[in-house]
């Protein structure tokens, strides 16, 4: 049922809205007539003049420079093989994706309907004159060879089969590393590697490379071990067939080194590993299951240093540790081509880097006090945001070192600062919190589970191990909804706070909340009656430790799910008044918006708390808070009421915390123009600085700038997040869509996570008797 269900997700994700994952969108003004008289006709005969008189003004005029070609003929798609072009269109559109995200890169994916490799050849050629680089992706072995070899003698732009090489790279770096830490020469040590085809013949050739003798190696193909005998190798094979007829992995794992899988899942058994040489090195790389599980293979040896292509164990062997920023570097300095020592540039530059301190949003996304250097940190973490300004470069160098680059870089300090500036850091925050929500999921309670879109969140939430969902409503409703919809609740446990189950809980609750409000206008039966409301009922689930968050908002006014809260959970000591943030997603970073939903017109006082509460709230994502207290005056330069309370709010926040990156009144174009700032106001502390947060004079400013950023498509946006309170209660906004309600979740999970430090969720559910339904959700997690 599960698996059904992930496949309808799957499906929905690809077919909703615009079908598909990719579109292209104008970079230039194209909104007035002469506009378009510039970008088409006759303007565009200007340009098309220069390129006609020197071919290189290509890249000056057009996106080529930018612009990679995801190219396949779906004849070894993932682990599906042989499905052609169509079917493998989603998976070239997700590559184009990954090169987008990871390294601002262009992309067009093109499927070709056509095996013959010189014909692919030939038709590949052609497209040259459009595209600054071409990645091969899903192109069975042998034909890819002999596609990249002639597409690399044919072409004067870059050309990588990401499938043979990327791997190859990543799991060169960890084994430099990995032999470091084992203390091993990469010339002596003895390798046996299980797998023969386009991948593992790569990793072999690049680890000679790096110093690695053939005849150290031992391989095996799905006929047995590579030796002279055979007649059946190309002369690439020939020169690592080392074994023996009739020689088996386990014959050949004996007092091996270094194991390298690219093969299947299971083929490796702890006895083997057992019998390796001491220091033993295992990259077990198959997927979905390696040839050796982790758990097996640690447990059978201590001295072992283990890799998997998985990303819920250490060492992870991931392909997006390479090509994004290899072809950024190659691009950047219009390679020719990528070359073997462009290829060993990358390799060193990923090695180096595991070595140096890892930053705190490293730390966060993995739930780590401090990754470093050792046995299970021997290659990065995909999610470093470092990777662009390091691996890059150190492409593009060995690209101009070895002759390749027609356009070189003279200044590398420019180059690596537009590197890290480049993607901001919008989607690397929300990556980060998913990752760490991950690791430590919470239960959160959904309030309004009678809703579809609920409903659906909450299967994501559930499915992608980000917490344990608590539905709350009327089991046969919720449960015919589900059904309409295809949504299985299989696992998840509801609860009916009107219905007799949930009694006895109920009187509970009821009398802890009388204790609380006895003296603030509820008697004995309002404080029973209450408890049916499951606003009420979900945040007594949170204050007594039922639950560890709670989701509401979707159908009911702010002010109704707020009042529950503050009545049952309250604040946090030493806070005043909640307020509300929002997280906006923009193209130039993250950016925090406070107070947008919660004070009408605060007092100094209570603009400095919020501005205190705020600047915490940004720490928890493991950013240094920036803040633009905002006005519609500069410095004093109105004397209206207005403009003085928040010049006095920030003096309030200065004398609490002297060390803040805060000012104001400012108003807003001032806050984000480094360069007027710095020539009207040069004292001001935001001077240089990158503003991520802004604090608002009112709730209105701050609402009607939320409400106009999100509706012009100018951010995606997060929220509004609850700052303040005792325990996590998030308040969803009117209308919320089934993302955003995700993305409410992971909040809330971290949230728990801060605030939450006594026992761990797993040990909650797995000791309440109350909830038994949780232990085959805990088992599943």
């Amino acid at each position: 049922m599960q698996k059904d269900l992930r496949k309808q997700q799957a499906l929905e994700y690809h077919a909703k809205g615009r079908p598909g994952k990719i579109e292209v969108v104008p970079t230039k003004e194209t909104k007035t007539q002469r506009d378009l008289s510039l970008a088409y006709s006759p303007g565009v005969a200007e340009p098309c003049k220069e390129i006609a008189a020197d071919k290189e003004n290509v890249y000056k005029y057009t996106a080529k420079g930018n612009l990679v070609a995801v190219i396949s003929n779906g004849t070894a798609v993932l682990g599906l093989g042989d499905i052609g072009p169509e079917a493998g269109k989603p998976v070239m559109e997700g590559k184009g994706v990954l090169f987008k995200i990871f390294a601002d890169i262009d992309v067009f994916d093109i499927e070709i309907d056509e095996k013959d490799p010189e014909k692919f050849v030939q038709i590949v050629k052609a497209l040259q004159p459009t595209f600054g680089g071409i990645n091969l992706e899903d192109i069975k072995a042998p034909e890819c060879f002999y596609i990249e070899q002639e597409l690399k003698k044919q072409l004067s732009i870059p050309v990588m089969h990401d499938d043979q090489h990327g791997t190859a790279i990543i799991s060169a770096a960890a084994l430099l590393n990995a032999l470091e830490i084992q203390k091993k020469k990469i010339d002596r040590v003895r390798y046996v590697v299980n797998g023969a085809g386009a991948a593992a013949m790569a990793c072999v050739q690049l680890y000679v490379g790096l110093g690695a003798k053939p005849e150290n190696f031992i391989m095996f193909d799905r006929k047995g071990a590579l030796h002279k005998d055979r007649e059946d190798m190309d002369d690439l094979k020939r020169q690592f067939a080392n074994g023996k007829p009739g020689m088996t992995l386990d014959d050949a794992m004996k007092d091996a080194d270094v194991f390298i899988g690219l093969s299947a899942g299971n083929t490796v058994t702890s006895s083997m590993v057992k019998s390796m040489a001491k220091n033993p090195i295992v990259f077990a790389m198959a997927n979905p299951d390696p040839e050796i599980s982790w758990e097996d293979a640690t447990a059978a040896r201590k001295d072992i240093i283990m890799a998997t292509g998985r990303s819920d164990y250490p060492n992870q062997v991931n392909n997006v540790l390479g090509f994004p920023y290899i072809f950024r570097g190659a691009l950047d300095v219009r390679a020719t081509s990528i070359n073997e020592e462009m290829k060993l540039a990358a390799v060193r530059a990923l090695a180096e880097m595991a070595k140096t301190p890892v930053p705190d949003i490293v730390n966060l996304a993995y739930n780590e006090k401090n990754i470093a250097f050792g046995p299970n940190y021997i290659i990065p973490k995909p999610l470093d945001p470092r990777l662009l300004s390091t691996v890059s470069p150190a492409v593009a160098k060995a690209a101009i070192e070895s002759g390749v680059a027609k356009y070189p870089i003279l200044d590398w300090e420019a180059y690596v600062a537009d590197l890290e500036t480049r993607l901001g850091q919008g989607n690397q925050v929300m990556r980060v919190v998913g990752n760490k929500a991950r690791t430590e999921p919470k239960r959160i309670v959904f309030a309004e589970a009678d809703n579809v879109k609920i409903l659906k969140a909450a299967q994501i939430v559930f499915d992608e191990g980000i917490g344990y969902p608590i539905l709350l409503g009327n089991e046969e409703k919720i449960r015919a909804i589900a059904a309409q919809n295809k949504i299985d609740l299989e696992s998840l446990p509801i609860l009916d706070p009107r219905s007799e189950d949930t009694k006895e809980k109920r009187v509970q609750y009821a009398e802890i909340f009388f204790e609380k409000r006895n003296r603030r206008g509820f008697n004995v039966h309002e404080a029973k009656k209450i408890m049916r409301d499951r606003n009420y009922f979900g945040c007594m689930m949170v204050e007594c430790g039922d639950a560890d968050a709670m989701i509401s908002g979707l159908t009911k006014n702010y002010p109704d799910t707020i009042r529950p809260a503050l009545q049952i959970i309250g604040t946090e000591e030493g806070v005043n008044k909640i307020a509300g943030m929002y997280l906006m997603l923009t193209k130039k970073g993250p950016l925090f918006l406070a107070d947008t939903t919660v004070n009408f017109n605060p007092t100094a006082e209570e603009l400095a708390e919020i501005t205190l509460l705020v600047a915490k709230e940004v720490r928890h994502f493991n950013m240094i808070p920036r803040i633009a207290m905002l006005s519609y005056s500069n410095f004093g330069s109105s004397n209206s009421p207005e403009a003085r309370l928040v010049a006095e709010a920030r003096k309030i926040v200065k004398g609490k915390m002297p060390s803040l990156i805060v000012d104001g009144e400012i108003q807003a174009n001032m806050a984000f123009n480094k360069d007027l700032l710095k020539e009207n106001y040069p004292f001001s502390e935001l001077v240089g600085q990158d503003v991520n947060t802004l604090v608002f004079p009112n709730l209105a400013s701050g609402n009607v700038t939320y409400n106009i950023l999100k509706e012009l498509g100018a951010a995606d946006a997060i929220g509004p997040v609850l700052l303040g309170l005792k325990k996590p209660v998030h308040v969803l906004q009117l209308g919320s869509s089934v993302h955003s309600i995700v993305n409410m979740a992971l909040i809330a999970v971290v949230d728990a996570q801060i605030k939450c430090k006594t026992s761990s969720t797993e040990e909650l559910v797995a000791r309440s008797g109350w909830w038994k339904k949780f232990k085959k959700v805990s088992k599943d997690l």
